[in-house]
């Protein structure tokens, strides 16, 4: 906590209306968007506001020593059509790196940026635009995965990994890849194409008051750190279509290329409702997840499949270490609280078998779901050394499943009633 802090910037002010932005929902303020960031980051940088109103927008790319503000009713109302978010840029999709569509709101290589205040990104997708590529006809997204992994287990180099137009790989709402000192304060993020809030090999990161509200979208995973050090998010209100949040560090063959973890990460007061997991590890885990530190979280919804979540496979490898989590409330779950899993997407046999050990949880009380455990070690990968300690499982309709693990401690734990110590 010593070494993160959130980044600073000079008392200037640069509104966007002054630069032909008009919040009128209709008129196309990319460009003075555009023109506000690149005078403020170039006078030395300071604030660049949106104030309140509807304003319609393309890709925005941060630049280093500039926060974009947006101002208590304002509402970024990002473009529907993809050709907005082109040129492609350098990207992750989904832990493999490419060339792709622009996130809506994008750094890179930068220093010193911040999001904050209290507005809308509004990523506007729906069942007709963006989601739609996620399955049956065309435009799919299958066969440009498929193509992308196979790029990435070929070695094809990244500047080759070109997709964007005439292909189907949905950008993230907000993607910062490679900074230092981030901060996003206050906002409200909605209805992404799919990640919502995706650091991507950045430094000194922190995420506090915001509110993720997109829980009907296919992989709309709330907040995913991925290969950063030193993430801090603080009183975040999450409700998802996937996990809430979810640290990942690459896929497979690429995640090992870059061998880049996540590390040293502080999850604290903060609430989830909908969302496959509330706070996670993986499935991309290939550059290892160690020292995250889960803090006084509530997490409930009939929709809220596990409360805390760990998953990966043979093909994915890496070390998934210190995972520390203490005092979580978790209301109604709808399968189990707590999921530790080695066979992710049903694969059991690979070369690169995951080193998952050091889980400890306490105090965590759950009200109801159907299961309190499912941890599932693979026979010549066992999960070892978890620990619960001092937490309460009540309303648990069916037996836990405890497969291959090794150094399993359970010390004053309670399901329906009875003490399940060992």
């Amino acid at each position: 906590m010593r070494r993160i802090r959130p980044p600073r910037f000079r008392d200037r002010w640069y509104d966007v209306t002054d630069f032909g932005a008009v919040g009128d929902d209709a008129t196309d303020c990319t460009a003075a968007i555009r023109t506000a960031i690149e005078t403020c980051h170039r006078h030395g940088g300071g604030h660049v506001v949106v104030p309140a109103g509807n304003f319609r927008t393309g890709a925005i790319h941060l630049l280093s020593r500039v926060d974009l503000h947006l101002a208590a009713g304002s509402r970024l109302a990002f473009s529907q059509d993809p050709a907005a978010y082109l040129p492609v840029v350098a990207t992750r999709y989904e832990g493999t790196e490419c060339y792709n569509y622009s996130p809506f709101v994008y750094a890179y290589g930068q220093r010193d940026i911040a999001v904050t205040g209290g507005g809308v990104l509004d990523g506007r997708a729906d069942d007709t635009h963006w989601w739609d590529w996620t399955g049956g006809p065309p435009p799919n997204e299958s066969p440009d995965k498929t193509l992308l992994i196979q790029m990435a287990a070929d070695g094809v180099p990244v500047k080759e990994r070109v997709f964007g137009a005439g292909h189907y790989l949905r950008p993230n709402l907000l993607q910062f890849n490679r900074c230092t000192n981030v901060l996003l304060d206050g906002i409200t993020v909605k209805d992404s194409p799919m990640w919502n809030i995706h650091p991507v090999l950045c430094r000194n990161v922190t995420i506090r008051d915001v509110v993720v509200d997109s829980p009907n979208g296919p992989n709309n995973d709330g907040i995913d750190p991925e290969s950063c050090t030193d993430v801090l998010i603080e009183r975040c209100t999450i409700s998802t279509g996937d996990d809430c949040i979810a640290f990942k560090s690459g896929k497979d063959a690429d995640g090992r290329r870059v061998n880049v973890p996540t590390r040293y990460a502080v999850v604290r007061d903060c609430e989830m409702a909908d969302g496959n997991g509330g706070v996670t590890a993986g499935s991309e885990t290939s550059g290892g997840i160690m020292d995250i530190f889960v803090r006084d979280c509530t997490m409930s919804s009939p929709r809220l499949e596990r409360a805390i979540r760990i998953k990966s496979n043979p093909d994915r490898g890496g070390t998934i270490a210190n995972i520390d989590v203490r005092r979580v409330t978790v209301g109604q779950a709808a399968d189990s609280v707590i999921e530790i899993v080695l066979n992710y997407a049903n694969v059991t046999t690979g070369a690169y078998p995951p080193d998952v050990h050091g889980i400890s949880i306490s105090q965590l009380t759950a009200a109801a779901a159907p299961r309190a455990l499912n941890l599932l070690g693979l026979p010549d990968d066992p999960l070892r050394d978890i620990r619960l300690y001092d937490c309460r499982f009540d309303a648990m309709s069916e037996e836990n499943v405890i497969q291959d693990v090794e150094g399993l401690r359970l010390d004053q734990v309670w399901i329906n009633g009875t003490r399940a110590d060992n």
